[in-house]
């Protein structure tokens, strides 16, 4: 909404806009009238709206045309005044005005107009009936007003309209011709009402109804009033109304007949209550609030945003199979301007059988979204209404930014639950293999994957002493000589190479050397393609050599190659060693050590989807 309104009031001589003015401000007619007043500004805290107001007089004997083009330039809303007894006045309103306003300002950016009556007190008859053809005519005529500044009658109904038709336009909203709302207008409304049903049956039930007038009005509707407001609804429409509960249709309808009648302020509250601008377009400040996020810092989503995301993936879950289909990811998404996630998302999260997302896929995108691009996250979260249903300020409010990873190495400690894998390897060595591994996916359904569906991320979950941590793993496909700062930043490390290409560990030993053989990055070297014959690695030392001179855990062995889902060991310890940098060899060489780690992984995995499927049931 603007901070501030300007009324420029124009009109022909001695018509009383100068007297309109001095009436408003001193609320009482002038004895002596000035030629023009000089501009006014009414505080915020005495307006209705509770926005600073400009008014501006206009004097044909005082100012040139080139000020009055500067007037009309700058003005939000020009009130044309006539004189009721003139009707010379009135006529200069089309052969004159009209014209002259129509002329010096934007095509598609028009200022709204008010007609505004002057003198009601010298005649007995109403001026509207000359006017409505007028209005009828001129689609920027907001609407007409008839006062007198002797009586002070009206005077300041017609400053607060001119501040409401600034405010509340009616322009984006309707098309009077049509006699129906704009396309844009009803996108909006459309967005607003699938956002607040909230069990995506298409009807807004009394306790959905009232949750979204708490949210735009701060207080529910009486029993009484919410079925006067059914009943209008019934009488109108047809199939405005059903099992008791409001649908779109009936929802489109309340907001035209709104408009109708004069009350667009109610549209445009709703609409600005959830995030548009008098374009209609959701706002940069409501999509993107301010976030802090220091360097070294990440950011991740909190409790409240995954309870959030759980009870949006239900809303959509409609067959209650614990995997959204194509059909239910496109109906989420409805709410947004464009689909968020392409194909590729397929391939970097957990999906069913069929190829679906997962519930744990779900969360998991989102949580890698958080991470990678924390804007891309508010967003998104801004178009699924999260600070609106949640009653939160924004979406900030969802989102945790980490401590600096350096206090964390040096209390030993974290709080984190989302860590970074880089995996390098050279061509063809396996990364991709591992990636999908991950996932639960054997060679076969990796060979599947088409290659424009490719993805460089995996992301999932694995629980560290009954901990669930995110372990977010991206595939470094960079040549070594071009490396950043961005390629190498990361929790954990994994070096891959092939058992069976003799030249393959070779890479691994360079990117360890140049980039993490100082850093206090755990590394872990990984030998794929287990399943088979291993080759000599021709460099100068052996990798299990090479393991024990930089104080490594020895390679693991790996193959995606099995008939069932690949083995998990290797993304346990990958996972370990980036909560605990600081573990010491013999920590990792430790049995004992795996095996609790593990224990804690397979009893947590048990009991999170025995809950969750108990959570299910109850839905």
């Amino acid at each position: 909404m603007r901070k501030d309104v300007r009324i420029l009031l124009v009109g022909e001589p001695r018509v009383g806009k100068t007297s309109l003015i001095m009436t408003l401000v001193s609320e009482e007619f002038p004895d002596d009238v000035p030629p023009r007043a000089e501009e006014i500004t009414i505080p915020a805290d005495v307006t209705p709206e509770r926005v600073p107001t400009h008014i501006v007089d206009y004097s044909e004997l005082e100012q040139t045309e080139e000020q009055l083009d500067q007037e009309i330039s700058k003005a939000n809303v020009i009130c044309i005044v006539y004189a009721v007894n003139n009707k010379n006045s009135i006529e200069k309103v089309t052969s004159r005005w009209i014209p002259l306003i129509s002329e010096r300002t934007d095509k598609d950016n028009r200022v709204p107009l008010i007609l505004v009556g002057n003198k009601s007190d010298l005649v007995d008859h109403s001026s509207m009936e000359t006017v409505l053809p007028i209005m009828n005519q001129y689609t920027d005529i907001e609407t007409c007003v008839e006062c007198s500044a002797k009586n002070l009658k009206n005077i300041s109904e017609l400053f607060y309209y001119a501040q409401k038709a600034v405010l509340h336009p009616t322009g984006p909203l309707y098309c009077p011709e049509e006699k129906e709302m704009k396309p844009a207008c009803v996108k909006a409304l459309t967005r607003i009402f699938r956002i607040s049903d909230q069990d995506n049956d298409g009807i807004l039930n009394d306790a959905e109804i009232n949750l979204f007038q708490r949210t735009c009005f701060h207080t529910p509707l009486a029993p009484q009033a919410l079925e006067d407001v059914k009943n209008v609804v019934r009488k109108n429409i047809s199939d405005g109304i059903a099992d008791n509960g409001l649908t779109l249709k009936g929802f489109l309808f309340l907001h035209t007949l709104f408009i109708q009648r004069g009350r667009h302020e109610t549209t445009w509250t709703v609409l600005r209550r959830f995030g548009y601008d008098d374009d209609l377009e959701l706002t940069h400040d409501y999509l993107f609030p301010s976030l802090k996020v220091p360097s070294d810092c990440t950011t991740e989503l909190n409790h409240h945003a995954y309870l959030f995301l759980q009870s949006v993936f239900d809303k959509h879950d409609l067959d209650r199979d614990c995997a959204l289909s194509p059909d239910e990811l496109k109906d989420l998404f409805k709410v947004f301007p464009y689909i968020p996630w392409g194909p590729d998302v397929n391939s970097t999260v957990c999906t069913n059988d069929h190829g679906w997302i997962t519930y744990q896929g779900y969360l998991s995108q989102w949580t890698l979204t958080t991470y990678l691009d924390i804007q891309r996250c508010l967003e998104y979260l801004g178009y699924l209404g999260y600070s609106i249903l949640t009653e939160q300020e924004s979406q900030a409010a969802a989102l945790t930014v980490t401590r600096d990873k350096k206090i964390d190495l040096q209390k030993r400690q974290t709080q984190r639950n989302v860590f970074k894998c880089n995996v390098f390897g050279m061509k063809g060595c396996g990364k991709s293999g591992i990636l999908q591994s991950f996932l639960g996916r054997n060679l076969l359904r990796h060979k599947h994957i088409r290659p424009e569906h490719k993805s460089y991320y995996a992301i999932s979950t694995t629980y560290v002493y009954g901990q669930e941590k995110y372990l977010l793993m991206q595939e470094v496909v960079t040549e070594p000589e071009y490396l950043n700062a961005a390629d190498i930043a990361c929790d954990v490390v994994c070096l891959v190479y092939d058992v069976s290409n003799s030249k393959s560990f070779e890479y691994c030993a360079k990117i360890f050397k140049q980039h993490f053989m100082d850093s206090k990055t755990p590394c872990l070297i990984v030998a794929a393609k287990s399943d088979l014959h291993e080759v000599k690695q021709e460099y100068s030392t052996s990798p299990s050599d090479f393991c024990r001179k930089h104080k490594m855990p020895p390679p693991q062995f790996f193959t995606c190659n099995t008939a069932e889902s690949p083995s998990k060991d290797i993304f346990l310890k990958l996972t370990t060693m980036a909560v605990y940098p600081h573990m010491t060899q013999a920590d990792l060489k430790s049995s004992s050590f795996w095996i609790r780690a593990s224990f804690g992984a397979t009893v947590f995995a048990v009991l999170g989807f025995a809950m969750y499927k108990a959570l299910l049931k109850q839905r």
